[in-house]
C-alpha cells in the first residue's frame, strides 16, 4: 500500500515519469547520528562551490551552512566543518559520543574532487548524510547535470575559480651521485616540511636568499610560501623518497600578464654540488615553457657566485640590477630556447 501511494504521488506531480520499481532499505536507527547536508552548487561568477551544513528537513530552516571553494585539502575541509555551529555537536559533548569527523572530512574532499573531475555534474546535493560514530550513510541525492559553461582566461578542463592541484607534475629527478628524489608541487599542508627544511638551512644561505637575515618562521611567514594560486605561481618540492624530508624548492611567480616570471630557489645547505639545484632549475624552465611563460628572471646578490654561475651556465643574461649595484638581475627568454637544449 506504501509503495502504491508512493507512485500515486510521484506520477501526479511528473506524470510522465517512468518509473520500474520502489526499492525498500532498512530505516537508519542511530540516536546519535546527526542529519547534514553536503553540497555543490552552480555559481556564474565563481563556478562550483562547495556547500555544508545542518542537513535534513530543516536545511532552508536553521541556515546554518558554511561555503568554500574546491579544491579542498584536508585543513580546508576540517576549517569549512569548523565554521558551522552543528560542528559542536559533531565532536561530541557530555553526554553524546564524538562522531566521525574525519570521514566527514574526507567526504567533503571528494566532493570537491567530483567538481575537479566531473565538470558535467553542475549541481550535487546530498541530504541528509548521516554521520554516525565510525562513519557515514548517505540517505538520499539528487545531482543536475549538463554542459558546463568555460570561462575565458581559465584552464580549459575546468571552469574551477581556482587552479586544483597539478597531480601531471610530480616527477622523479635524478642527481649526479645517481640519488633519485621525488619531485611535486607545493602544497598548503606542507608548512611543517617547510619549517624542518628551514632548520637544516645555515643563516648564510638564508640571507643568500631573502636578502636579509630571517629568523621568523611563523605560520604567516609559511603561509606565503605553501598557499599557492597554482594558475598564477608553481612551487616545487623535492623531497627524499624514504624518509619524506624536504630537500630543496624551487619556485615561479607569474606577473599579471602571464609572460613573464620571477623565480627564486633553495637546497639544503648540505646538498650543495649533487645536482639537486640543476635539476630544479631544469625543471622550473621546462614548467615555464609549458605554461606559455616567456621570460623567466631573478635578483641574485652578487656574492652569491655559485647561484650566478649555475644562471650563466643555462643561458641567463646577467646584468648589473639599475637598483642596487650589489645585486646582479638575471633572466632567460624561455620561447628563444631550443627544444633539443638540455632543459627538460
Amino acid at each position: 500500500r506504501a509503495a502504491r501511494e508512493l507512485i500515486r504521488q510521484t506520477k501526479r506531480s511528473f506524470p510522465d515519469a517512468r518509473i520500474a520499481g520502489v526499492s525498500v532499505h532498512p530505516m537508519l536507527e542511530d540516536r546519535h547520528g546527526i542529519e547534514l547536508f553536503v553540497g555543490l552548487a552552480d555559481t556564474p561568477t565563481f563556478g562550483p562551490v562547495l556547500v555544508f551544513g545542518h542537513g535534513g528537513t530543516s536545511v532552508e530552516d536553521s541556515r546554518d551552512i558554511s561555503i568554500e571553494l574546491p579544491p579542498l585539502d584536508l585543513n580546508l575541509a576540517h576549517a569549512m566543518i569548523n565554521r558551522t555551529r552543528i560542528a559542536k555537536l559533531i565532536d561530541g559533548t557530555s553526554t553524546r559520543p564524538a562522531l566521525d569527523r574525519d570521514a566527514l572530512a574526507l567526504a567533503l574532499m571528494k566532493v570537491s574532487q567530483i567538481a575537479i573531475d566531473i565538470p558535467e555534474i553542475l549541481e550535487l546535493d546530498i541530504n541528509p548524510l548521516v554521520a554516525l560514530e565510525d562513519g557515514l550513510v548517505a540517505l538520499d541525492a539528487r545531482m543536475t547535470l549538463g554542459e558546463p559553461a568555460r570561462h575565458p582566461g581559465r584552464d580549459g578542463k575546468s571552469r574551477l575559480a581556482i587552479a586544483p592541484y597539478p597531480e601531471e607534475w610530480e616527477d622523479t629527478l635524478s642527481l649526479k651521485d645517481g640519488r633519485k628524489v621525488f619531485v611535486r608541487p607545493v602544497r598548503p599542508e606542507d608548512e611543517d616540511l617547510f619549517k624542518s627544511f628551514f632548520e637544516t638551512v645555515s643563516a648564510e644561505d638564508l640571507r643568500l636568499r631573502f636578502f636579509a637575515p630571517v629568523r621568523d618562521f611563523s605560520h604567516r611567514f609559511l603561509a606565503r610560501l605553501t598557499q599557492l594560486d597554482y594558475s598564477r605561481a608553481m612551487a616545487f618540492a623535492a623531497i627524499e623518497p624514504e624518509t619524506g624530508d624536504l630537500l630543496g624548492v624551487v619556485r615561479l611567480h607569474a606577473d599579471p600578464d602571464h609572460k613573464s616570471g620571477e623565480y627564486a630557489i633553495m637546497v639544503r645547505s648540505n646538498l650543495k654540488g649533487v645536482g639537486l639545484g640543476w635539476a630544479l632549475m631544469k625543471l622550473i624552465i621546462r614548467y615555464a615553457r609549458a605554461d606559455g611563460i616567456e621570460t623567466i628572471q631573478g635578483e641574485v646578490l652578487k656574492e652569491n657566485t655559485s647561484m650566478l654561475s649555475m644562471c650563466q651556465a643555462l643561458g641567463f643574461h646577467v646584468e648589473t640590477s639599475p637598483d642596487d649595484p650589489g645585486v646582479a638581475h638575471v633572466s632567460l627568454q624561455v620561447t628563444d630556447l631550443d627544444l633539443a637544449d638540455d632543459v627538460g
